[in-house]
């Protein structure tokens, strides 16, 4: 593509008030700055903020799942409405993106969400993500948004993926901004704590699990608040918020929608050899597996664990289980182009 591509994440508590109500002072923040890097940037804005901003309409709303799809549906239009409120000052035209599950974990549904991007892109709009609330089922839905924008980011190749959080960034002990991180750990994650806003999902811990993923996937985090009068401009060139650096990663672009994308359906354990095998880029034999675990079929995407059941790759199979058990020592599982280590 022509430009970068840039990811950035609102949550709930970023853009909304406590009530609910959308708070029009950030949207116009937003809208503002995001304008300004459309000259340099393919932008995605991934924003949540619908089930709060519908909740108010529904009476003794108390979060079940089936209010929580009905006020998304209120919230939505609500939503986006704003947003185009105030980027149309700016003569900048914005789409709605209600993204569900299988969007990413099928190649070819990927690739015409891509498509469809692209064509937004050549005409100066940008695509505004939610997770479609209203119909998603509850064991395909994503944990929260942060996942959605970190496949987004993935998927596409980024260059960087900016989270808005109401905190500014990963705050150490004393409650002070951490500005740089190399590695997420677990002295990383030791300083997190566990709770969540009163209006999102996700908490620290959701944006560290998705912020290590996109490291290692080669793309680059910046974790950052909106307090500031230029945050995002502020955070995309990291004078502000927490920077979680760029691992090096040499995947192909279908490789990378397999490591972040893809729904896994099975498991497989292996034998110390066939461990050392996939580490070194070769294919995985059924002679190195020592145990199977769930169901899959052919073409569907299996966890790869070491003999202590720690996972450490994932990879698109080849054969079924059913072939697999009636299989004999030397039919290839996975080919190693089909093979992502995480």
């Amino acid at each position: 593509m022509s430009k970068p591509i840039l990811v950035i994440k609102f949550g709930s508590s970023s853009i909304t008030h406590k009530n609910g109500e959308v708070n029009e002072q950030t949207l116009e923040k937003i809208a503002e700055q995001v304008s300004s890097l459309t000259k340099d940037y393919h932008i995605v804005l991934v924003s949540s903020g619908a089930v709060a901003a519908g909740k108010a309409f529904l009476s003794n709303y108390k979060g079940t799942l089936s209010e929580r799809k009905a006020a998304a549906a209120i919230g939505n239009p609500i939503l986006i409405a704003k947003y185009n409120q105030y980027f149309s000052k700016y003569g900048i035209a914005i789409a709605q993106s209600l993204c569900e599950r299988h969007h990413f974990s099928n190649r070819e549904s990927f690739l015409q969400l891509k498509e469809t991007y692209t064509e937004l892109w050549k005409s100066n709009v940008i695509p505004i993500a939610n997770e479609n609330d209203v119909v998603s089922n509850t064991e395909l839905k994503f944990s929260d948004n942060d996942e959605l924008a970190t496949l987004i980011a993935t998927g596409f190749g980024a260059e960087k993926l900016l989270i808005s959080t109401s905190v500014g960034g990963l705050l150490d002990a004393n409650g002070e901004i951490i500005r740089h991180v190399p590695k997420i750990d677990a002295s990383t994650l030791s300083v997190v704590s566990s709770d969540t806003s009163s209006t999102g999902l996700g908490g620290m811990i959701s944006k560290l699990t998705f912020t290590r993923l996109a490291m290692r996937l080669g793309i680059k985090v910046v974790i950052f608040g909106l307090d500031n009068a230029g945050g995002i401009v502020d955070a995309l060139h990291e004078k502000i918020g927490t920077v979680f650096e760029a691992g090096k990663a040499s995947l192909t672009a279908r490789q990378k929608w397999l490591a972040a994308g893809s729904l896994i359906t099975g498991k497989v354990v292996l034998d110390k050899g066939a461990v050392k095998a996939i580490t070194s880029r070769k294919s995985l034999l059924s002679v190195g597996i020592t145990e199977i675990l769930g169901d899959f079929m052919k073409g569907e995407v299996i966890e790869l664990l070491d003999s202590t059941k720690t996972p450490f790759a994932i990879a698109r199979a080849r054969c079924s289980k059913a072939e697999l058990e009636e299989a004999s020592s030397g039919v290839e599982v996975a080919n190693a182009d089909d093979i992502v280590l995480i």
